[in-house]
C-alpha cells in the first residue's frame, strides 16, 4: 500500500461536474493499493498518517498531527501509484490491485482512517475519472510505502 499525502489549506474532489468531497485545512491521501496489502497494512499506514507531525505549532514548527489540528482528511484511490515504468515509455500498471481485491481495501482503509481520526472522511469515489483540485500547504508532500514499514 502507498499513499502520498499531502498537507493541503484546502482540496477538493469533481466527479462528472459534481463536486463529491471537499475539505479545508488537512490531508489530501492518494493511496494505491497491492493484491499483497493486508489488515496490518492498513491499521499501520492509518496510525502514521493521522499522527504524522506536519502541521504547524504555534511557534510555526511542524510539531502538530492531523489530530492535534483538528484538520480534515480526503481519501483518493488511485493505481497510477504503482506504476512501473522500468521499460519503455508507456507505465505498466500490472502490480495495482484489480478491483476486486482493491475496492474492499480501500473501504477498510477509509473505515481505519475514520476511526483512528474519530470523524467522517471525505472521499472520492473508486474508478471514478476524478478531478482533484489543491492547494498544497507549504509545500508539504510525504510518501509513505508500508512495503519500507
Amino acid at each position: 500500500m502507498k499513499a502520498v499525502i499531502q498537507r493541503v489549506a484546502h482540496a477538493s474532489v469533481t466527479i462528472e461536474g459534481e463536486k463529491v468531497a471537499s475539505i479545508q485545512q488537512g490531508l489530501l491521501i492518494l493511496l494505491g493499493i497491492v493484491a499483497e496489502d493486508t489488515q496490518v497494512d492498513i491499521k499501520w499506514l492509518s496510525n502514521k498518517i493521522v499522527n504524522l507531525r506536519i502541521f504547524n505549532d504555534a511557534d510555526g514548527v511542524m510539531n502538530n498531527s492531523l489530530m492535534a489540528s483538528s484538520g480534515d482528511a480526503i481519501v483518493v484511490s488511485q493505481f497510477t501509484l504503482h506504476a512501473n515504468t522500468k521499460k519503455g515509455n508507456r507505465p505498466s500498471y500490472i502490480k495495482a490491485a484489480k478491483p476486486d481485491i482493491a475496492i474492499p481495501l480501500y473501504e477498510s482503509f477509509v473505515a481505519q482512517i475514520e476511526k483512528d481520526l474519530g470523524k467522517k472522511v471525505q472521499t472520492g469515489e473508486f474508478g471514478a475519472d476524478m478531478k482533484v483540485e489543491l492547494l498544497n500547504d507549504g509545500p508539504v508532500t510525504i510518501i509513505i510505502d508500508t512495503e519500507n514499514k
